[in-house]
């Protein structure tokens, strides 16, 4: 399927992303990727597909300008500020409401998973549904007792300070839940058909709510 390379204004800057599926898809799911990486994360690249696969659109985006990432590469200070990333995915939610339109979902990926989490109540109008993949909701604290857009949890069953973190917050977050542990992954889900397990509990969820 075909991609389309968008540029997406925030602020004085600008921050790249790429736009797949059909316009008239069930629904745009929004990947926030993980401290360090961007929106070429191989794995984010891969559930993207798979959703393609159930009929919706996706859009993976680079959460910092280049000159931001310059910075970033030095001081690693602003891929766990939280605060920030939140309000630039909401920028990035805005963007393709007045752009594509759609019903929006989001899919967060570790820190990537906490700034989704905080976009779900800033744009609680917009936001359907919500995935984390090894996410590290924790970071979110205060704004989890107001998500109301249904929300999966997804962690690997090697994973065990990252779950032991999911779990404690699971019952802070408000709306419709599940968290999922899959046994035998690790952080990243490297091991063989680990991603895909990700992809398919996220494809039906997304179904099911956009």
């Amino acid at each position: 399927m075909s991609e389309k390379e968008v540029s997406i204004p925030v602020g004085e800057g600008k921050i790249s992303g790429t736009f797949a599926g059909m316009q008239e898809g069930k629904g745009l799911v929004i990947f926030v990727h993980g401290s360090g990486s961007s929106r070429h994360s191989p794995r984010n690249r891969f559930v993207a597909s798979e959703l393609r696969k159930g009929g919706m659109a996706t859009l993976l985006f680079d959460l910092l300008t280049p000159k931001e990432e310059g910075i970033d590469d030095v001081t690693a200070e602003l891929r766990f500020n939280i605060p920030m990333l939140a309000e630039r995915t909401a920028l990035v939610v805005d963007w393709v409401e007045n752009e594509m339109g759609h019903s929006l979902g989001l899919f967060g990926a570790s820190t990537g998973a906490a700034a989704a989490l905080a976009v779900a109540v800033l744009r609680k109008k917009s936001i359907k549904a919500v995935v984390s993949r090894g996410g590290r909701p924790d970071l979110a604290l205060g704004f989890l007792p107001e998500v109301q857009a249904p929300t999966l949890l997804i962690v690997g069953g090697e994973d065990g300070p990252v779950i032991e973190m999911n779990r404690e917050v699971f019952e802070k977050i408000g709306g419709e839940k599940e968290l999922v542990i899959v046994e035998g992954a690790t952080h990243l889900f490297e091991e063989e058909g680990k991603l895909e397990e990700v992809a398919q509990l996220s494809r039906e969820w997304f179904k099911r709510f956009l």
